[in-house]
């Protein structure tokens, strides 16, 4: 606790990943100056302006907010206040170099994957998309470009349960950044390490999820479309449509396996069943097990409720 007492701290952040850091720093005795966070946003069906995550604990927390539209270089700088540190975690924008540049001490980001895999704003939805064998936990120095600057410590995270969904990964991440920033900082005060420049010919990107990176193509293979499910657990969530007496109506599918059967006919998007089994869909290679599913607007049921309410989805092709 005492080794923390005296950093000053200058946070930046959004998001609910950053909370677990907020929460770290203020248990450990870290001094914060300040917090800046992204503007009110309009949520829901109401468009109602609701905080980010971030702000709600910093409310919670008693520390100062700053909500900036933009980080302009030259309106902002003074404006903010004075740190030994500035700490980032899942902020979402690009901070300006002569900001990073302020405190004696520069700035840190913490990083939810094994940087240079899966730099940007979707990290732990690549992982699972992609299958990653392991992933972690980075804490860089920053500098102006994205998820660029040298890697100052990381850890490393198996991915040994295969059935992580994006809530469990991140929950999981968002702890062990917690950890490591918390070990890290009075090191790296110290000036006791020395960052090691990233490799960029292992760099990999992620983007920016929209709801239509949610739609399933039922050409693809089953294994990559459960990893859909289980990567947009919470958004965009995965889609399909059905069309039904000459309307199109979208199906969410919150929880799937995949199984190498497939029926007579292979048909990508063709529904069928088994007796243990009422609800499965035949991909471009073997076919999606759905086991919870839902219509655009509905609950969320279990698949042997939705067959028994849409008997007729039963050999429709959805997509």
């Amino acid at each position: 606790m005492e080794q923390h007492s005296n950093i000053r701290i200058l946070f930046f952040g959004t998001s609910d990943f950053a909370v677990s850091m907020l929460e770290a720093l203020v248990k450990n005795g870290c001094a914060l100056a300040g917090v800046v966070t992204r503007p009110d946003e309009p949520a829901g069906r109401k468009h109602t302006l609701t905080p980010p995550p971030v702000k709600i604990a910093a409310v919670r927390l008693g520390i100062p907010i700053l909500q900036p539209e933009r980080l302009e270089p030259d309106a902002h700088p003074h404006q903010m206040p004075t740190a030994d540190i500035i700490v980032v975690a899942a902020y979402g924008k690009i901070i300006p170099r002569v900001m990073l540049g302020m405190p004696p001490h520069g700035a840190l980001n913490i990083h939810p994957s094994l940087l240079p895999r899966w730099r940007g704003p979707a990290p732990i939805q690549y992982a699972l998309l992609h299958g990653d064998a392991e992933t972690g936990v980075t804490i860089m120095a920053m500098d102006e470009e994205l998820d660029h600057g040298p890697i100052v410590a990381s850890v490393k995270h198996p991915m040994l349960d295969k059935r992580y969904t994006y809530p469990t990964l991140h929950d999981i991440l968002a702890r062990i950044g917690a950890e490591l920033l918390i070990k890290t900082l009075p090191t790296w005060m110290a000036g006791d390490i020395i960052p090691v420049p990233q490799d960029e010919s292992q760099a990999t990107f992620s983007k920016m999820l929209t709801r239509e990176d949610g739609r399933i193509d039922w050409k693809k293979s089953a294994i990559d479309i459960e990893r859909m499910v289980r990567a947009f657990h919470s958004w965009p969530s995965t889609w399909t449509t059905w069309t039904l007496k000459g309307k199109s109506l979208r199906l969410r599918i919150a929880e799937a396996d995949w199984t190498s059967d497939m029926p007579a006919s292979s048909r990508p998007g063709l529904v069928w069943r088994d007796g243990a089994r009422p609800l499965i869909v035949a991909a471009g290679c073997d076919s999606l097990v759905i086991k919870k599913i839902g219509a655009e607007g509905k609950y969320l049921t279990d698949a042997e409720a939705f067959v028994r309410g849409h008997a007729n989805i039963i050999g429709a092709v959805l997509g």
